[in-house]
């Protein structure tokens, strides 16, 4: 910060500098020449007034003067003056340098001269405070810009200093912000908006990695109290049944990390995908048909043409977590529906379950969550399942939500932009 406020001083300083030389020199040469015309206009006044009384002039004590007449003869008042004007002539005797004025008429020539002196004084005694003034100025301009330089980014220096104690662990402090809705102010409180969403993605990351750990803390303990139970007590377990549980929990785990790594590239945006014209029923017909193998009734009826334009393999995605959901919760029937209204292209999928407490409408798409907690997670999920969905469908730029199904168990409604258009990809990995 002090590097600023000496560039600003400095700037400040040189500047006002080069304007006060530029405007005491130009003041000097205006007063200077503003006294000069004065005086050349008396000595044109006073040679007008000689050449009219050329056969007898007048004395005057004040000017020197000459004429010369058209016969050749001279009169003057003191010593020799030039035949032609001059501005600053130096005459025998004087100490002063004069101003030679000369005009001609009817043969006459008259030359008339004027002392610099009061020029030269009136011009010397504007410099003299000139001098003095200007210097004292500047440093008065360079001790206010530093001051008020330094007030300035008082506050920028202690945001910095708030900054350089934040780490990790502590994203919950705040930099001060200043009253002033300046730039500094605006500064201030853009960082403590960057603050509340770094502490909420550093939580949000941290309850991920618990969650996940403890999602995968489960499959690999049954794994290992198996196996430890067979290298005991090899007769204990039935023919078979050591292999079947490794299988079963590795595919759990298989299951759970996939739907790890489509979270995560549903995080990112999924950059780098390259998207098309994706036709939604064709993708909500295809769920349906492999649902309904399982003995579940499917309604699609209510199943119309609707294209979006997006990445289909990660809408594919959607369609399945959304139909899988139902299929799960269902008693005896699901519906699943799609149709375009002007702009929007709509997916909706019920089921006659049990259906979602409103007040969990919001919580049931964060991660991990699973309502129905007492079920083993064969039965009830990963908990990931509608969190993926909702961060594919925001990453298309559509929305998503859950109500009451006319079924009697819940309605999961997706809704996106008809021909929606490829966002800027992601810089992320």
């Amino acid at each position: 910060m002090a590097d600023v406020r000496w560039r600003t001083t400095v700037a400040a300083v040189l500047v006002v500098s080069a304007a006060l030389l530029v405007g005491a020199f130009a003041l000097v040469l205006m007063v200077r020449g503003s006294l000069r015309d004065g005086l050349e206009a008396t000595a044109e006044q006073r040679a007008s007034a000689i050449l009219q009384q050329a056969e007898r002039p007048p004395p005057d004590d004040d000017l020197l003067w000459q004429l010369t007449s058209p016969d050749g003869a001279v009169q003057r008042s003191g010593v020799p003056l030039p035949d032609s004007a001059a501005d600053r002539v130096r005459l025998p005797g004087a100490d002063d340098q004069y101003l030679v004025v000369t005009e001609n008429e009817d043969g006459y020539r008259v030359s008339v001269a004027v002392s610099l002196e009061d020029v030269d004084e009136s011009t010397d005694a504007l410099i003299t405070p000139l001098a003095v003034g200007l210097p004292l100025l500047v440093l008065l301009v360079g001790g206010v810009t530093w001051v008020v330089a330094s007030r300035a980014l008082a506050p920028v220096e202690r945001i910095r200093r708030e900054v350089e104690e934040i780490t990790a662990d502590r994203l919950d402090r705040r930099v001060p912000e200043p009253e002033s809705r300046d730039e500094i102010g605006r500064l201030a409180r853009t960082m403590n908006q960057m603050l509340v969403r770094l502490e909420d993605s550093r939580d949000r990351q941290r309850a991920f990695v618990a969650d996940a750990s403890h999602e995968l803390r489960s499959p690999v303990a049954s794994i290992r109290q198996v196996a430890e139970v067979a290298q005991a007590h090899p007769a204990a377990l039935p023919e078979g049944e050591l292999a079947g549980t490794v299988l079963e929990e590795s595919a759990r785990l298989q299951r759970l990390v996939d739907q790890l790594l489509l979270l995560t590239r549903a995080d990112d945006g999924g950059s780098g995908r390259v998207r098309h014209d994706v036709d939604l029923d064709d993708l909500a017909l295809a769920e349906a048909r492999r649902v309904s193998r399982t003995g579940l009734a499917v309604d699609t009826k209510a199943v119309g043409p609707g294209r979006i334009r997006g990445d289909a393999s990660a809408l594919a995605q959607v369609v399945r977590n959304l139909t899988d959901n139902a299929a799960r919760h269902a008693a005896a029937t699901m519906a699943v529906g799609v149709r375009q209204s002007g702009g929007t292209v709509e997916l909706t999928v019920d089921d006659d379950g049990p259906g979602i407490p409103e007040d969990q409408w919001e919580r049931v798409f964060d991660r991990f969550v699973r309502l129905d907690e007492a079920r083993a997670a064969d039965a009830g999920g990963s908990g990931l399942g509608l969190a993926i969905v909702r961060e594919i469908v925001t990453a298309h730029g559509g929305t998503v939500a859950v109500t009451r199904s006319a079924l009697g168990g819940a309605r999961f409604t997706v809704r996106f932009q008809a021909g929606f258009s490829e966002p800027p990809a992601s810089s992320g990995a």
